[in-house]
């Protein structure tokens, strides 16, 4: 049986499948640090660690060396929400109006949550993110839109100056995505421009705080996957079905000088 515990949920076939097509809808968009970073896995839920190719100190122990492989372990990520077992009826018998505001927000939490852990570290999960692992000092915008292109453009300087290729991406928050995309330089669109600099995509990043350039040659950022982002049963009564999306996860930062983040002002928004 899986660890899930589908089959004792109240639900039908087609209520599951439902479920999991909106759930997916849900979260694809947002997940900014697997279009960015490299993926890995899924590796299973029994996945617990990854290697780090070490060990630690070595100790001795009549005549023989005792050495402890060194790994990182994956940490789960849970986020529940609840279904009306009035709305799963009428699903059942064909509504396309099913309420599933509760998986809205369980969604909305659990992109955020991984895109924060990659972008600036989660330390519940015993993770660096990119933010906190960088050695370049954070790039400032003045709040103009029309500066962005030239302090991107400084940002790939200073990774190409630490000997770091493109193509590069552009992870931008919610506001600052809104700054990207709504503003213009010399009555030309900015995100055409900045795309051109980096190379790369513009990626927009819920859970992600300004703006993040990183290189995409691979490599340097290593997201490991065991139980990727599915839908499990916790409980019901005769009103509700209490589910949750939940993944599990790690990740590494192997080269630290391939990304600089931006202090990306909003005043002027």
């Amino acid at each position: 049986m899986s660890h899930l515990l589908r089959a004792h949920a109240p639900i039908t076939e087609d209520g599951w499948q439902d479920i999991d097509d909106e759930a997916r809808a849900r979260v694809t968009p947002g997940l900014a640090a697997r279009r960015t970073v490299d993926f890995r896995g899924p590796h299973g839920w029994e996945q617990s660690a990854v290697s780090l190719g070490r060990v630690g100190e070595r100790e001795a122990e009549d005549g023989v060396e005792i050495a402890t492989r060194l790994v990182q372990p994956l940490a789960e990520f849970r986020a529940p929400f609840s279904v009306d077992v009035t709305e799963l009826r009428a699903l059942d018998r064909g509504a396309e109006d099913v309420d599933y505001d509760d998986l809205d927000r369980a969604a909305r939490s659990i992109v955020v949550a991984e895109n924060a852990t990659v972008f600036h570290g989660n330390a519940a999960a015993g993770i660096t993110g990119i933010t906190e692992a960088t050695p370049h000092d954070p790039l400032s915008h003045d709040g103009r839109p029309e500066t962005l292109p030239s302090l991107v453009a400084s940002g790939v300087d200073d990774l190409m100056r630490a000997g770091v290729q493109g193509p590069f991406a552009l992870v931008l928050s919610a506001d600052a995505w809104i700054l990207v995309s709504g503003a213009s330089e010399h009555g030309f669109p900015l995100r055409p421009h900045i795309a051109q600099i980096i190379e790369g995509p513009i990626v927009w990043a819920p859970g992600v705080s300004g703006a993040v350039l990183l290189s995409m040659r691979g490599g340097d950022f290593l997201l490991d996957v065991g139980q990727d982002l599915a839908v499990g049963y916790l409980t019901h009564d005769i009103e509700q079905v209490d589910l949750y999306l939940e993944e599990s996860l790690t990740f590494r930062v192997v080269s630290p000088e391939a990304a600089v983040a931006i202090d990306v002002a909003l005043s002027s928004v």
